[in-house]
């Protein structure tokens, strides 16, 4: 069995933050921008990019895939609202708090020795175990040690983003989306949703529109290791 996950996450609002913490974060932009075009151009992508750190940003949806069973499970952030789970298509949906979704995915993962993901090393792993870290939750499985598939033990984390550019050597421009578009996988963009589109759909409150997104991401990058494996393994 392998195990594939993917994460969403959203920023805290700019104007929430402590004074102390926003010059931290936005002190250089008066230095490096050199006009109040630029400057404002640049102030905007910073606030907007607040959901890529672990430190300004929190985890709204986790998912998980089960290559064998071809079946898995969305949990997902809906504001405190809690309805009974439901499937669709194979992927249980099920709503609850940052801290319960760490927990039960590392209740999952505890069982799993072979883990997948698509710039998982990059950011889906390190976001898992700070987050982790601010809400006191033990993590299971280490998925970031030995970036090196031949050195790793315990558990094998396959990072298709690191081994179809072969640890970086390749230069190319790489995406989920462009490496699904080549082999005729259907990619979760394809419908016009991109992971930019996260922050604004849960601001909506279109909490469940988040979690099919992140199924969508699940069954792509499933496929792609069906096509690594395969191929290269």
């Amino acid at each position: 069995m392998a195990l594939v996950f993917d994460i969403e996450t959203v920023g805290e609002a700019w104007d929430a933050l402590d004074e102390t913490t926003r010059h931290n974060l936005s002190w250089y932009l008066h230095e490096s921008s050199r006009s109040d075009e630029e400057y404002e151009y640049e102030l905007k992508e910073l606030k907007e990019g607040m959901g890529l750190s672990p430190l300004t940003g929190f985890i709204v949806a986790i998912g998980v895939y089960d290559t064998e069973r071809e079946k898995g499970a969305v949990y997902y952030d809906a504001r405190g609202k809690r309805s009974a789970p439901h499937e669709e298509d194979g992927i249980k949906y099920e709503m609850m708090g940052e801290k319960e979704m760490l927990e039960q995915f590392w209740k999952v993962a505890a069982v799993v020795s072979e883990f997948v993901s698509f710039n998982g090393r990059g950011f889906d792993a390190p976001f898992l175990a700070i987050r982790s870290l601010v809400h006191g939750v033990k993590p299971s499985k280490d998925l970031l040690s030995n970036r090196y598939l031949s050195l790793q033990r315990g558990c094998t984390h396959v990072d298709l983003m690191d081994q179809l550019t072969f640890y970086g050597a390749a230069r190319f421009k790489k995406s989920l989306h462009l490496f699904c578009r080549a082999l005729g996988i259907e990619s979760p963009k394809a419908g016009g949703t991109t992971g930019d589109d996260v922050a604004s759909l849960y601001r909506e409150g279109k909490y469940i529109d988040i979690a099919r997104y992140n199924a969508g991401d699940l069954r792509a990058t499933a496929a792609l290791y069906s096509r690594w494996r395969g191929t290269f393994r």
